[in-house]
């Protein structure tokens, strides 16, 4: 059950209409989980600086069970979301950075448990 969630200082008029579809997508393809389980916040107009600047710059964070736990990875899920992000956004690759965050079945809560009992 992947979560996605992209911040951006880019104002809501030039982040593309749609981008969450498209991400979710994307996400789903890149870490090999079903598109029905990609879960998926776009937040643009954010007060945000990435190293050091205020220019406009984006970063994602990518939770995960069981695919973005190690470098070998996380290597590959980022060159390709990289990919994904500079095709879709006006910024290159130094604007954006990307966080990943294993998770465990006992972290995420779902109909009225965890997944761990799912």
């Amino acid at each position: 059950m992947p979560f996605v969630e992209l911040d951006t200082n880019l104002p809501a008029d030039r982040v593309p209409a749609g981008l969450e579809k498209r991400l979710c997508a994307a996400t789903a393809s890149i870490l090999g989980k079903p598109e029905e389980r990609v879960n998926v916040t776009v937040r643009p107009g954010l007060a945000m600086t990435v190293n050091g600047s205020s220019e406009p710059c984006a970063q994602l964070f990518v939770s995960s069970i069981g695919v973005v736990g190690t470098a070998e990875e996380n290597r590959g899920h980022s060159a390709q979301f990289f990919e994904f992000l500079t095709k879709e956004l006006p910024l290159g690759q130094d604007r954006i950075i990307i966080r990943f965050f294993p998770l465990e079945l006992w972290q995420i809560g779902k109909k009225g448990t965890v997944m761990t009992f799912l």
